[in-house]
């Protein structure tokens, strides 16, 4: 049996235990669904509200997924709507930060002058939570949605940056001889045998990013609240349910991995045998 195939096998296996484990250690009892939102938050009842088994979280699921674009109002949108509003945002923002850390990246890569003046700025900028940014972005900008763009932006733009540097840093030194021995010109070269070269270590550098990204968005809705699957999620807390906090999740990680395999699929068409 191929790989692949007993790995699906153990994968699937894993999943039916653990989803029997959380069905049979979360028993929901009548009473306790019966209980109204109220009664929950005033503690007028004895029963405590429980995390639901996965038959209910599915059934929510089928329910959400069945009609994901609904717009009810501010307060309630479909799930197609709140993720459809996080990847704008998170897409505008991480293709700004590939616009600029990419050549900047070329340009530390390929001059050991301008690695040295500008290394001290990204490894004192670097470490700075990108949610940090939040409050003087919103100061400055004075927009919710475009600052938190611009948090994407901030988060984006250092494993783009510093892979980028080193794979154009760590080109072989025969492969810029033989360029130079065609008497090609820099530009020819950077874009001939360097983003080539480097262009695996770019994609990692991005495929980074993208999970990055994806992680900080969810934070930075729950701040700014309005809309997208960060605001979702703290507003079905909100409201004590928690078959959506739990579908939520589960749709956070789903799109985060669609992203994640997105990006892996672009490295393979770039990947080389030296």
């Amino acid at each position: 049996m191929p790989l692949n195939m007993r790995a699906a096998l153990v994968s699937v296996a894993i999943l039916f235990v653990w989803l029997l484990l959380w069905e049979s250690a979360t028993p929901v009892p009548e009473a306790t669904e019966a209980l109204s939102e109220f009664e929950l938050l005033m503690g007028g009842a004895d029963q405590e509200a429980r995390v639901p088994p996965p038959s209910k979280v599915v059934g929510h699921a089928w329910d959400e997924l069945s009609n994901p674009f609904y717009d009810a109002g501010p307060n309630d949108k479909g799930i197609g709507i709140q993720l459809g509003y996080s990847l704008y945002r998170v897409l505008t923002g991480y293709l700004a930060a590939a616009l600029i850390a990419i050549p900047l990246g070329f340009v530390i890569g390929m001059s050991p002058l301008m690695y040295k003046a500008l290394n001290p700025f990204i490894q004192v900028l670097r470490p700075i939570s990108p949610l940090a940014w939040m409050p003087l972005a919103l100061f400055i900008i004075k927009d919710s949605e475009k600052s938190a763009i611009f948090v994407i932006f901030i988060c984006s733009i250092w494993p783009m940056l510093i892979n980028t540097a080193f794979g154009v840093a760590n080109v072989r030194g025969d492969w810029l001889r033989v360029a130079k021995t065609h008497e090609l010109g820099p530009l020819s070269t950077a874009f001939r045998v360097i983003l080539p070269a480097a262009a695996p270590t770019i994609l990692t550098g991005m495929r980074i990013s993208i999970g990055i990204a994806w992680l900080v968005i969810v934070a930075a809705e729950m701040l700014v609240g309005g809309t997208g699957i960060g605001y979702y999620v703290w507003n079905e807390w909100n409201n004590l349910d928690l078959n959506s906090v739990i579908f939520s999740i589960l749709m956070i990680g789903v799109v985060g991995m669609l992203l994640d395999l997105a990006l892996s699929a672009v490295s393979r068409l770039v990947q080389y045998q030296e």
